[in-house]
């Protein structure tokens, strides 16, 4: 079964293919680095700040 890439759009055979769903290492290692980059974002509310959750007993 052929599948398009995610990133590039180039169909890529699904079954045999270690960097599925991407066509490549290429295409993989440019995804990452969006969601690293944070180019991507998942929709919601920000998590509090780490320090928000600490009681000091003031």
């Amino acid at each position: 079964m052929d599948v398009p890439c995610p990133h590039c759009k180039k169909k890529a055979r699904w079954e045999d293919n270690p960097w599925r769903p991407f066509c490549s290492e290429r295409c993989r290692l440019i995804d990452l680095g969006c969601w690293i980059e944070e180019d991507y974002r998942i929709a919601g509310n920000p998590a509090p700040a780490a320090d928000d959750d600490i009681d000091y007993g003031a």
